[in-house]
């Protein structure tokens, strides 16, 4: 059974700090392509990064230079490290693993929700 599972959700200042974790399990990690997606009120869920099984990365243009994401195989988790987290990132987010060959069949973790208060 494959899972994903986020952590390292939370309240935090303008200006602040957060790290995402995704631990996954029942799934050749290293083989993926994984990625953060974020969803806020009444708004569609949207690509925030995404890393491939060879290490490039992609990010959307509203988090270039402050967000960064990797991947750990030997520990089967990607993180999302935010940095000057803006009230506009307060959203829940997914992570997302799947294989381009097999995109229309993702794995989906079960989101975080970050705040960002002004």
């Amino acid at each position: 059974q494959v899972q994903l599972v986020e952590s390292g959700g939370g309240l935090v200042h303008t200006g602040g700090s957060l790290r995402l974790s995704c631990a996954a399990s029942g799934i050749i990690f290293s083989t993926y392509r994984l990625a953060w997606y974020r969803q806020a009120p009444g708004k569609r869920r949207e690509l925030v990064a995404l890393v491939t099984s060879r290490d490039a990365t992609t990010y959307a243009d509203s988090v270039k230079g402050r967000f960064t994401i990797s991947r750990d195989n030997a520990k089967n988790t990607v993180y999302l490290q935010m940095s000057s987290l803006e009230p506009e990132d307060t959203a829940v987010y997914y992570c997302k693993a799947d294989k381009p060959a097999n995109y229309l069949n993702p794995y989906w973790g079960q989101g975080t929700q970050v705040t960002v208060s002004s």
